[in-house]
C-alpha cells in the first residue's frame, strides 16, 4: 500500500510516528501546503518509508497528478473538512481508494435550520456512492476516533451485545487543562466552529431532525477519573453514519465543551467572527475564521503544556441479548503524558489520528474489503477493536445500569 497523506498539521502530524511502527504500508508521502512542515514530520521518524511534498488541498488537478507521480493507491485526508470534496474527486478521478475522518460540509435549512436539516454531512460524498462502485473503489468516511471508533463501537454492541437499541448516544469528555494560555482549544479551531455553530442533527424514529446548538445538557460521567462533565449536542458525522447501517431508536452526539468554551464560541458568532467566506480588510480579503485560527496556538503544539485525559466513547441502551434492560458504555481513553512519553504528540490529536491508521492497517491485510462510499459501520468491528491493542491502547466498556448501583 502506498498512501498519499494530505495534511500535516496536527492530527497528520501524529499519523507518522503510529504508522512508523507498523509494517502493512510500503510508502506514505506526506503532503501539505507548507512543505516546511511535511518535512518536520516527516524528520522526527527519520524511516525512508516517508517522504515529504508540497501540495494544495484545494487544488483538485494537483492531487490527482501527486497520486499518478507517487504511484498512491489510497489518499488519506488530513485537513480540515473544507477540502473534502476536492480531495474526494480527486482520489476517484486518479483511481485511488480514499479515506477521511471529517466528511462533506453542512448547509443549513433555509427557512428553519433548528427544525429541518438542509443539506448533511456527507451528502455530497455519499451522492457519488455509485461512482465509487462502478469504479471498484473504496472511500471509507468518517474513520478518525468520532467520527470512527465511536461507530466501530456502534457496530459493535449491535452485534454483539444487544436485540435491539433504544439509543447510541456518542459523548465526548475531557479533564484536560492546558498552562500558559486563557484560551487554546485542543483540537482544531475550525473546524470546532463549523461543528458546534451548525445546528446539530438528532436520528429519531426513523428520519433526521435538527435542534439549537448546545441545546440538551447533560451530565456525563466519563471513566478512568475524568468524572463528571457538562455535554451537550453538536454537529457530527455519527449521526448521519450510524442510522444508515445500525439499527436504532434513536442516534445523538454530544460533547463536553465547558461553560467557557461555549461562551467564547456564542461571541464569535455574534461578531461574525465565525464566517469561513472571505471579507476584506484593507487591501486583502481574508476569512475571519481564518483569523481567529491564526491568532490562537497550533494545537499540535500544546502538549507539553497539557495535562490530564481524554475520551471518546459510544453510549449504548436498548435490550440485551438476554431479553433483559442494558445499557453500556464503550470508550477509549487517552492520557496526555502518555501519548507524549511514547509519541511526543498531545492526546487529542494523537487520539485521532490512531484510529484511522488502524483502518488502514485492515484494508492493507484484506480484512477489512468493499467498495463504494461506506462508514466505518459497514465493517466487522472485532478486529479493529483486537488490534487496538496491538497498538498499545486498548479500549474499554462499562455497564452503566451495574455503575448506577454502586454507592457513592
Amino acid at each position: 500500500m502506498r498512501i498519499l497523506l494530505v495534511g500535516a498539521g496536527g492530527v497528520g502530524s501524529a499519523v507518522v510516528p503510529i504508522a512508523a511502527r507498523r509494517h502493512f504500508f510500503e510508502h506514505i508521502v506526506v503532503a501539505d501546503s507548507q512543505q516546511s512542515r511535511a518535512a518536520a514530520a516527516v524528520a522526527k521518524v527519520a524511516n525512508p518509508r516517508f517522504s515529504a511534498i508540497t501540495l494544495d488541498a484545494s487544488d483538485q488537478a494537483a492531487v490527482e497528478a501527486a497520486l499518478a507521480e507517487h504511484r498512491c493507491d489510497v489518499l488519506f485526508n488530513a485537513v480540515d473538512p473544507r477540502f473534502t470534496m476536492p480531495l474526494f474527486r480527486a482520489a476517484l478521478n486518479a483511481g485511488a481508494h480514499y479515506l477521511d475522518m471529517a466528511m462533506s460540509l453542512s448547509r443549513p435549512h433555509p427557512q428553519r435550520p433548528y427544525e429541518l436539516p438542509g443539506v448533511k454531512l456527507g451528502d455530497e460524498q455519499f451522492a457519488l456512492d455509485g461512482a465509487w462502485r462502478d469504479r471498484g473503489l473504496l472511500a471509507l468516511v468518517g474513520m478518525g476516533v468520532e467520527p470512527g471508533l465511536a461507530d466501530v463501537f456502534a457496530r459493535y454492541a449491535a452485534d454483539h451485545l444487544f436485540e435491539s437499541i433504544d439509543e447510541i448516544g456518542i459523548r465526548d469528555g475531557a479533564n484536560l487543562v492546558v498552562d500558559g494560555y486563557d484560551f487554546a482549544p485542543t483540537f482544531s479551531i475550525w473546524t470546532t466552529i463549523e461543528e458546534c455553530l451548525n445546528p446539530p442533527v438528532i436520528w429519531e424514529d426513523g428520519g433526521w431532525r435538527t435542534t439549537e446548538p448546545f441545546s440538551e445538557p447533560e451530565v456525563f460521567d466519563f471513566p478512568e477519573g475524568i468524572g463528571p462533565v457538562e455535554c451537550v449536542n453538536v454537529e457530527h458525522e455519527e449521526v448521519l453514519l450510524v442510522p444508515r447501517w445500525v439499527d436504532a431508536r434513536r442516534v445523538t452526539f454530544k460533547y463536553g465543551l465547558g461553560e467557557e468554551f461555549i461562551g467564547v464560541l456564542k461571541t464569535l458568532h455574534k461578531l461574525g467572527l465565525d464566517n469561513a467566506g472571505k471579507i476584506r480588510v484593507g487591501g486583502v480579503e481574508t476569512s475571519p475564521r481564518d483569523v481567529v485560527a491564526a491568532s490562537l496556538p497550533d494545537p499540535a503544539t500544546l502538549g507539553d503544556r497539557m495535562r490530564g485525559k481524554t475520551c471518546a466513547g459510544t453510549w449504548v441502551k436498548g435490550v440485551g441479548k438476554d431479553g433483559e434492560p442494558r445499557e453500556v458504555y464503550l470508550y477509549h481513553v487517552v492520557d496526555n503524558e502518555w501519548s507524549m512519553r511514547e509519541y511526543g504528540c498531545q492526546a487529542v490529536v494523537w487520539q485521532t489520528a490512531l484510529h484511522p491508521v488502524v483502518a488502514l492497517e485492515l484494508l492493507a491485510t484484506g480484512v477489512w474489503t468493499g467498495s463504494g462510499v461506506l462508514g466505518p459501520e459497514a465493517f466487522d468491528a472485532v478486529p479493529f477493536l483486537d488490534l487496538l491493542g496491538d497498538y498499545g491502547s486498548p479500549w474499554g466498556m462499562r455497564d452503566q445500569l451495574a455503575a448506577a448501583l454502586q454507592p457513592a
